[in-house]
């Protein structure tokens, strides 16, 4: 089983008055295809790209993403 990071971006951005991708990428200092393949789970944020998600959000960040780690 191969390590995997999970997110609740959607959600969170549903939950947040429909945030777009866009308004969450200016929010948070990066392009919007950079908050749709974290979003997909193809693209692991910097740790200050990830608390700066938490925070626009105003959650803590195991909140934001969870890791499934394989054995």
């Amino acid at each position: 089983m191969k390590p995997a990071i999970s997110n609740n971006i959607r959600r969170l951005r549903f939950d947040h008055d429909e945030m777009t991708q866009q308004a969450l990428a200016e929010a948070i200092g990066v392009t919007r295809q950079t908050v749709i393949a974290i979003e997909k789970g193809k693209y692991s944020p910097s740790l200050e790209v990830a608390f700066k998600i938490a925070d626009t959000f105003s959650v803590t960040l195991d909140q934001v993403f969870q890791y499934q780690g394989g054995k």
